[in-house]
């Protein structure tokens, strides 16, 4: 059974969610996707049951704060452990600009003590466009999504039962990527707000999308299952209201999941 773990479903400025990110969990391993922006995203996985020594590989998508910096708070704690002999691998995969800037931070604001036991056992792979790399068992394929910020890698996944997993980061879709897009088993793209509030909230001068307009452009494109994340929090019932929305425009299955939730990938 595979299936995602959302660790986090909000954007980078929520208060009562954590920031969008999940755990990638097959029977062999798992695949840690973005950080979030603090210290909860290790009491997050502890509450799902996970140690940070069941981490063996992480990928960050950019460098946007609410993405990246819960990867210190990690590598903060995975440096004790490898100063004590701990030697299991810890890849980190991500862009160039992604790699730079973890590098600095790091760097910047441990001890030396701590950045040489993490310069000696963490190994991050700087991903090229399109290169298609064998992941916790799966074939995985990294993509610039072309963004009009910071470089934002995606990745497209062939699950072990076949099916064709899509993540999108956390900008609206460029069309150039329609194509990739087509007869998806799964599609995950953001949606900051319901339509009726992109004038409270302001998704499209953030390179953001409404519930409604990811859909519109999603429909024709054959998607049979698209999870919608990376929200506002100002809804306790945000799963009912994104999801009556999206129906309006989206025929097929559509997930709008709260934090901690999981989606079974079958």
């Amino acid at each position: 059974m595979e299936k995602l773990i959302m660790l986090g479903t909000g954007h980078g400025f929520v208060w009562d969610l954590y920031n969008t990110c999940f755990l990638l969990e097959n029977a062999d391993e798992n695949l840690l996707v973005d950080t979030g922006g603090g210290v909860d995203i290790v009491k997050r996985l502890d509450e799902k049951g996970y140690k940070l020594t069941d981490i063996h590989n992480i990928f960050i998508s950019h460098c946007h704060t609410d993405h990246i910096l819960g990867l210190l708070w990690i590598l903060k704690r995975m440096s004790v452990l490898f100063s004590k002999g701990y030697n299991e691998p810890f890849n980190i995969y991500c862009n160039q600009e992604v790699s730079d800037t973890i590098k600095k931070l790091y760097s910047s604001v441990f001890p030396d003590v701590r950045v040489k036991a993490i310069d000696e056992k963490i190994n991050i792979h700087t991903l090229h466009d399109g290169e298609k790399l064998k992941i916790a068992g799966e074939e995985i394929t990294f993509f610039d999504v072309h963004s009009k910020g910071n470089q934002l890698y995606g990745f497209e996944n062939i699950l072990n039962n076949g099916k064709k997993l899509i993540f999108l980061g956390d900008e609206t879709c460029n069309p150039i990527l329609y194509e990739r897009l087509k007869d998806a088993d799964y599609v995950m793209h953001e949606a900051f707000c319901l339509d009726e509030e992109e004038s409270i909230f302001k998704a499209y001068e953030k390179h953001h999308s409404t519930v409604k307009s990811v859909c519109e452009a999603m429909q024709p494109l054959n998607i049979k299952n698209l999870i919608l994340y990376h929200t506002e929090d100002t809804h306790k019932n945000k799963k009912e209201l994104y999801t009556k929305e999206a129906k309006k425009y989206f025929n097929n299955n559509v997930i709008v999941p709260n934090d901690l939730d999981e989606i079974i990938l079958n």
